[in-house]
């Protein structure tokens, strides 16, 4: 009897024990982690005290209640602390992540994917960089978005020029704009705005389209390349005026700005974003702007329709794709991270200030929009005859 009660008494201190050697295994099993997300922790060596014991069989009840009072000890540990914090940052692939602009640096593309990559820097905890790659309307950037790995570390820039647009332009632009990519998120929508060199005498439309008649194949306009959003905003404007102008297509929209600042363009019809700073400074003249509604930002500057033209109406969208293949969790994650930045308040203003709208939404939200475009503008292509030039 005194050895039994003895070993009574040492029960208690031998479960106290036990209770404090949890290992990593049975960390990841409670709290549903991957076997990956604690593989870099220290071994457990000595027997673990939540694991069944053959000679009680556990029940789906029992082994939950062994699980919830486990629970509370082990979060409360600074070592699981750091455990989660780790796991958390493995739910993402690992490396760096690159967002490919097709287009030049300072372009509205190239404005775009680095406001996107200082939100996933800072939220997936790994540095993301600004690939550029301009040329053929975004083709080139495209293309090589195609080809690169599903992995999760490559995001590409995507437009209604380079998804809707250029697949009815261009016989062999490189890549398959229904195929080749996984939509993630649609960031914005946007007006598009008029403007001529501060030394024309043009301050309104009709002046425009007056000069243009009385000077047919006379007057160009610059864009950044064939099929562009800004190209086709071009052409809807001189087919409802009915005028003969000049295209005259760019390496990106950097460099026409220059011309028309420069007086060597007579009008461009480009990003509010590039465009608005040198109409403050006096540099161009704003004189229309795409959208349905006057801007916010620019309340002074009537629509085309205003203007005489209602059959003028182009607002540009800008979203970012992954190559397609990439996984479906990979993907949720993009969309989450960015739709929560793009929900705030900075976000709003950044993005009003340019001209635009902030959009977000779901992959398959932005899949939808993608697709109407793309019916919407095959139509309007080929009933224009445009064609890469």
């Amino acid at each position: 009897m005194p050895m039994r009660r003895a070993a009574a008494r040492r029960l208690p201190a031998s479960r106290t024990a036990r209770k404090a050697l949890i290992c990593p295994s049975c960390i990841r099993d409670i709290l549903g982690l991957s076997p990956q997300s604690l593989a870099h922790l220290p071994r457990q060596t000595t027997a673990c005290s939540s694991a069944p014991q053959e000679a009680r069989p556990m029940t789906r009840r029992s082994t939950l209640t062994r699980r919830s009072a486990l629970l509370a000890p082990i979060l409360a540990s600074p070592f699981l602390a750091t455990a989660w914090r780790d796991a958390a940052a493995q739910d993402y692939t690992a490396g760096a992540i690159r967002i490919i602009a097709p287009g030049p640096a300072g372009s509205p593309r190239d404005l775009r994917a680095r406001w996107a990559a200082e939100q996933l820097g800072p939220a997936l905890d790994r540095p993301v960089v600004v690939d550029n790659k301009p040329g053929a309307g975004g083709n080139i950037g495209m293309e090589a978005a195609a080809r690169s790995a599903p992995d999760g570390r490559t995001l590409v820039i995507v437009d209604n020029g380079t998804l809707t647009q250029n697949p009815h332009i261009y016989q062999r632009p490189g890549y398959n704009a229904r195929t080749d990519f996984a939509p993630v998120i649609v960031l914005i929508e946007a007006s598009l705005l008029l403007a001529v060199p501060a030394a024309s005498p043009v301050r309104k439309v009709s002046d425009l389209v007056a000069l243009a008649r009385a000077t047919p194949g006379k007057l160009s306009y610059g864009s950044p390349g064939i099929a562009t959003p800004p190209h086709l905003a071009g052409e809807l404007f001189s087919r409802a005026a009915g005028i003969d102008v000049l295209h005259v297509p760019y390496k990106g929209a950097p460099p026409a700005i220059q011309d028309l600042v420069g007086g060597r363009l007579d009008y461009v019809i480009d990003s509010v974003a590039l465009l608005q700073p040198l109409a403050a400074a006096g540099k161009v003249h704003a004189i229309a702007v795409t959208g349905p509604k006057r801007l916010e930002g620019l309340p002074d500057i009537p629509t085309f329709a205003e203007s005489g033209l209602p059959g003028v109406v182009y607002v540009a969208w800008m979203g970012l794709a992954v190559p397609a293949g990439t996984p479906a969790p990979l993907i949720e994650r993009l969309n989450r991270e960015l739709a929560r930045a793009l929900a705030t308040d900075q976000a709003k203003a950044w993005f009003r200030g340019q001209g635009a709208t902030t959009l977000g939404g779901t992959p398959a939200d932005f899949a939808k929009r993608i697709e109407t475009d793309y019916q919407r503008w095959g139509d309007v292509i080929r009933a224009a005859g445009i064609k890469a030039e």
